[in-house]
């Protein structure tokens, strides 16, 4: 639980400001297979509880987070660098979560 609650913490600090009314988040992916399917039904489930437009942008492609079919085409391996984009009512919040489980590598 402590472990989950400084990674909070270091999320929190690496969100920046993102166009006039939004944030982003830089994160790599950790875990040994990437961001195949079970990480990316799990990235999807999780964003798709906030009030806000979420982007996944990798490799200068950018999808919508809250669609398990379009993280699978970013076929982000690990140590990929992804950026996560929010606009809207609970982007920062969402972001703060969305890093964390990745950072937790999606436990």
């Amino acid at each position: 639980m402590h472990e989950s609650m400084d990674a909070t913490s270091e999320v929190l600090d690496d969100i920046a400001p993102w166009e006039p009314d939004g944030f982003s988040l830089r994160v790599r992916v950790l875990n040994e297979q990437g961001l195949h399917a079970r990480p990316a039904a799990r990235l999807a489930q999780e964003a798709q509880k906030f009030g806000c437009d979420i982007e996944l942008a990798h490799n200068g492609s950018v999808v919508d987070a809250k669609s398990i079919l379009d993280i699978l085409t970013l076929a982000a391996g690990q140590g990929s660098e992804l950026e996560l984009r929010a606009k809207g009512p609970e982007a920062r919040d969402a972001l703060a979560q969305l890093g964390t489980l990745i950072r937790n590598r999606f436990r």
